[in-house]
């Protein structure tokens, strides 16, 4: 059964995808540098009500498929995850500011992928059915 997150004036199920990858794809996301990140990312997520459904720390770049509240912008969860991940990395490895000499430790930009069990069909279809309610009044916004 689907289980949706409740706050005090929303219902959601908002989950997304996403990918961040070092500067220059250098491979320094390894051993306790890896290790870090992801612990990094833990607590922002555990500080902001972010649930992490799977996330996966590679060499050079991170995968998140995360469930967060409507609270928060994908671009504002990103914002802290590269922020706080790059600046205690360089903080606690020394060894990374010969590479990233610039202070920036994450490629500019992510990607995101947003996530869900209903597709556009079912969503067409279930709008077109409230259209036809008895209740339903004429103003849509379809564009024709």
């Amino acid at each position: 059964m689907r289980s949706y997150r409740k706050s005090s004036h929303s219902v959601h199920d908002l989950k997304v995808h996403l990918v961040c990858a070092t500067k220059y794809r250098y491979q320094v996301l390894t051993q306790e540098v890896g290790l870090r990140a992801r612990e990094i990312i833990r607590q922002v997520c555990d500080q902001n009500d972010i649930n992490i459904i799977r996330g996966v720390v590679s060499r050079d770049h991170v995968h998140l498929y995360i469930s967060y509240p409507p609270k928060h912008s994908v671009s504002d969860m990103v914002k802290w995850f590269k922020g706080r991940s790059s600046r205690k990395l360089q903080e606690e490895f020394p060894q990374l500011s010969k590479q990233y000499w610039g202070k920036h430790f994450w490629a500019i930009g992510y990607a995101a992928f947003s996530s869900g069990n209903i597709t556009d069909e079912m969503i067409t279809e279930y709008l077109t059915h409230h259209e036809q309610h008895p209740n339903h009044n004429d103003d849509s916004f379809l564009v024709e």
